[in-house]
């Protein structure tokens, strides 16, 4: 019964973490080397992840800095910069390549929100799908004779209290992200 909430518990948290990574990749008005975290990189034929190719700096609050650790890259992670959807226009001058963010107008802000919103909403299916599954499993155990029916309804309850937390969390995570979006 324990393991049931246990490992429930545990596929919440990835739910939760994962918001936030999906999250940190939505670009806000500041500078942020996470925004870079999707991006690959042709490197000898393999895609490879920004980071592991250069060092991502960001010396001020609308700047980022890409130094990479060939020289010979610099076109290629220029071309995935562009190739991405970040809409980020970079610019280089042989060895370090320059990203100036520009503020967000105001329609961008609101189409972030709403695709913030959109990925929160899945989180909070994904967390309730968990309680169900969980749920069915407690079902499963009660009619294999594992619990007795009040065992089966505390867990039911315990799974219930969990999955009521963790939605709190992904609507105070996705508050969190739609101030950093509005914000000027």
């Amino acid at each position: 019964m324990h393991e049931i909430i246990t490992k429930s518990v545990d596929r919440m948290k990835k739910t939760v973490t994962n918001l936030h990574s999906e999250f940190d990749a939505i670009r806000t008005g500041r500078a942020s080397a996470a925004l870079f975290d999707k991006i690959r990189v042709d490197y000898y034929g393999n895609k490879t992840p920004l980071n592991q190719v250069a060092n991502i700096s960001i010396p001020e609050a609308r700047l980022i800095v890409i130094q990479p650790w060939e020289k010979n890259l610099i076109g290629e992670i220029e071309k995935a910069i562009l190739g991405s959807e970040l809409g980020l226009n970079p610019s280089n001058d042989g060895k370090v390549i320059r990203i100036n963010i520009p503020p967000l107008t105001e329609d961008r802000r609101k189409e972030l929100v709403k695709l913030a919103k959109g990925q929160a909403e899945q989180s909070r299916v994904a967390v309730r799908n968990i309680r169900r599954d969980g749920n069915e499993e407690l079902k499963k155990m009660l009619k294999d004779k594992g619990l007795t029916e009040d065992e089966e309804k505390q867990a039911g309850e315990d799974l219930q209290k969990e999955t009521d937390n963790y939605i709190k969390e992904i609507d105070k995570v996705l508050a969190d992200k739609e101030k950093e979006i509005m914000e000027i």
